[in-house]
């Protein structure tokens, strides 16, 4: 009788999804202890613009809007990076400990969006208890999954996480609100509506990919509420259902459609990658399939997290599993569509994977391959699959058992990939190791091992490390079209170290430089040799980096960053100021809304005593000191032009003018 009891109690939605929380910081712990890795440095560690000085409103400001990641500058990220850094400094263990809490967030949350779902499906009839345990299995499960580790252990992916955490409050919401509508209770329509909305405009502030929630919503609206409310009659669609994915889904995503179509139709918008329009539209099909196997039957060399070994695909047969894939995926959609009627929620899993991809998995010009762009559509791959598995009646109880054991082995092969995952990157060279035992011929993988075996070296030509360094550095610049990132490596080390720079290696760095314009990962090794040379830690010819920059500069098409390194590299190493001012001209033409660049030019402007140029700078960068973020940068150049113009500037009851 005794266990019988704690057997019920155990079986509560609310004690699975707790334990489902309790086993998620069980297994995620030992990746706590990890450090910072690829992207976190750009964005985080050698962004300044997250490290503020002060809780100050300008210093918030500018932290929000410092993101190099996005146009969009992802503010409510950013701001979020700014605030651990006031509250725990650069420190990375405290950053992943802040994602983990984020993630068990966004399980709460597909808890309750869950719950509310299975209940408007009919899932809780005769007994909502079926259906709430159901749903906290879902999302137990979805914390454990193993695809989703670099969501929560690689810091930079918080932007990912806060912006799931939107979009599924606000299909909760939704779902609730229309719950109402039908029950014929007061403020449906507006939670529902509202939900959808507010939610959109949050999660966009962390990234883009919350914008795709009106289509979550309008999937849940075709699949399970069909439109129905109580004002309208028998089987006709509610006006105002129908009227809000009108003006907020299909009007949006048409301009959007006819604002992006040109761009991606310029040649010149896909010069920086290795593929075009057409054969990143082929390759994505064999890439969304991999991704659901990869989510239900994960592998560790599948989950490798660097797949820029990815070989795309150059026609419907090149390689044949092109054509196979896309067959695969009009398979499951037709799938999808069959199920609509009979089994509506695990239709309705297969259409969110494939809603979700829509945005990162078509037409825009991204990188082809990353795990956390399955952070929500797992959500849906496992909606699927429970609801598919627990629909077997209870007559037939060899196959009840049978979907049992198999949820059951499922779920101890993601608990056990997802823990040995999280102990790896829980140490930077075991880590390092892991990754490029996975991804053997991935050139970023076999950087990241041998730059760790640089730091662990800490620049000591005697330390055991040293020999490691090579071999793997070596490997991933002989990969066909991999960046400079190895080449830079080699020579910054080297050279550090004042041990024999090879020609060979900056050969090669021209070589892929005039081959094919700068990646910003080229530009990031560009600028980390110059910076070295400039704070004389390394002592390397100038000549060479000089050449690598024009190898850099020759295409038709030169990225303002790029411009701005080249600029400040003129300036300080080879003292060419004239040229530097030039270019660092175009960098601002090239980016005019950049205030990093605007601050350069009218920093060399005060150097040549440029006046007019400097008026010109200060002016443009008062329009946009938003909430003060510019004022420690303005201040300095202002008092430069007042003693530059002091017949202008000798009142001091009014302001100077630019």
């Amino acid at each position: 009788m005794m266990w019988r009891n704690v057997g019920h109690h155990m079986s509560r939605p609310w004690v699975i999804f707790c334990l489902g929380l309790v086993v998620t910081v069980v297994v995620y712990w030992p990746g706590l202890s990890g450090t910072w890795l690829f992207d976190d440095y750009p964005n985080i560690v050698d962004n300044v613009g997250v490290h503020p000085k002060s809780w100050s409103i300008p210093d918030l400001v500018s932290a929000a809007l410092s993101s190099p990641a996005s146009d969009f500058k992802r503010p409510l990220a950013s701001l979020s990076f700014a605030i651990n850094y006031l509250i725990t400094g650069a420190n990375a263990p405290a950053m992943k400990f802040t994602n983990l809490c984020i993630h068990l967030l966004n399980g709460f949350a597909a808890f309750l969006f869950l719950r509310s779902l299975l209940r408007a499906a009919g899932e809780d009839r005769p007994d909502s208890t079926v259906s709430d345990r159901k749903a906290a299995l879902i999302a137990a499960a979805w914390l454990v999954l193993p695809i989703n580790v670099s969501s929560v252990l690689y810091v930079v992916q918080r932007m990912e996480s806060m912006a799931n955490l939107a979009v599924l409050l606000g299909l909760w919401g939704y779902v609730a609100g229309r719950r109402r509508m039908l029950g014929e209770k007061r403020y449906g329509c507006l939670l529902a509506a509202g939900s959808v909305l507010g939610a959109t405009a949050i999660g966009a502030l962390a990234k883009e990919t919350a914008v795709m929630l009106p289509l979550y919503a309008f999937l849940i609206e075709w699949f399970v509420f069909r439109g129905h409310s109580s004002s309208a009659r028998g089987h006709a669609i509610d006006r105002r259902v129908a009227g809000f994915f009108v003006v907020f889904l299909l009007i949006p995503m048409t301009a959007g459609a006819i604002w992006l179509l040109p761009g991606l139709l310029n040649p010149s918008t896909w010069v920086t990658r290795d593929f075009t329009l057409s054969t990143r539209l082929l390759s994505e099909g064999r890439i969304v399939l991999d991704y659901i196997a990869w989510t239900l039957i994960p592998t560790p060399g599948a989950l490798s997290f660097y797949h820029d070994d990815f070989v795309v695909s150059q026609g419907l047969l090149s390689p044949v599993t092109t054509a196979l894939s896309l067959a695969g995926i009009v398979a499951l959609l037709c799938v999808s569509l069959w199920l609509r009627k009979r089994l509506p929620l695990a239709g309705l899993g297969i259409a969110l994977f494939f809603g979700c991809h829509l945005l990162t998995g078509t037409v825009l010009p991204l990188e082809l391959v990353y795990e956390h762009r399955n952070y929500f559509p797992s959500l849906g791959l496992l909606l699927t699959l429970l609801v598919t598995l627990t629909a077997v009646p209870p007559s037939r109880a060899l196959a009840q058992t049978l979907a049992r054991l198999c949820l059951g082995l499922f779920a101890l092969l993601w608990l056990f990939i997802t823990w040995s995952t999280a102990e790896a990157w829980g140490n930077p060279l075991s880590l390092a190791r892991e990754l490029a035992f996975r991804a053997p011929d991935s050139p970023r993988a076999q950087y990241e091992l041998g730059r760790t075996y640089i730091i662990y070296s800490n620049y000591d030509p005697t330390s055991p490390f040293i020999p490691l360094v090579y071999e793997p550095l070596e490997r991933a610049a002989r990969v066909p079209g991999s960046s400079i990132l190895p080449e830079q490596a080699l020579i910054f080390m080297t050279s550090r170290m004042h041990l024999p720079v090879k020609d060979a290696w900056w050969d090669s760095i021209d070589d892929k430089l005039r081959k094919h314009p700068a990646t910003i990962q080229d530009e990031s090794s560009l600028d980390a040799l110059a910076q070295c040379l400039r704070q004389t830690a390394c002592t390397f010819p100038p000549e060479r980096l000089y050449g690598a920059f024009g190898a850099a500069l020759s295409h038709e098409r030169r990225s303002p960053r790029l411009l701005a390194m080249y600029a400040m590299f003129a300036w300080d190493t080879i003292k060419d100021k004239q040229l530097a001012y030039r270019v660092q001209r175009e960098a601002v033409a090239g980016a005019p809304r950049e205030s990093a660049y605007r601050i350069g030019l009218a920093r060399f402007a005060i150097q040549l005593g440029d006046q007019q140029e400097l008026a010109r700078q200060i002016s443009e960068l008062q329009t946009m000191n938003v909430g003060g973020r510019l004022g420690a940068d303005l201040a300095p150049l202002q008092n430069a032009y007042t003693r530059m113009a002091p017949a202008k500037c000798a009142s001091t009851s009014s302001s100077c003018e630019y």
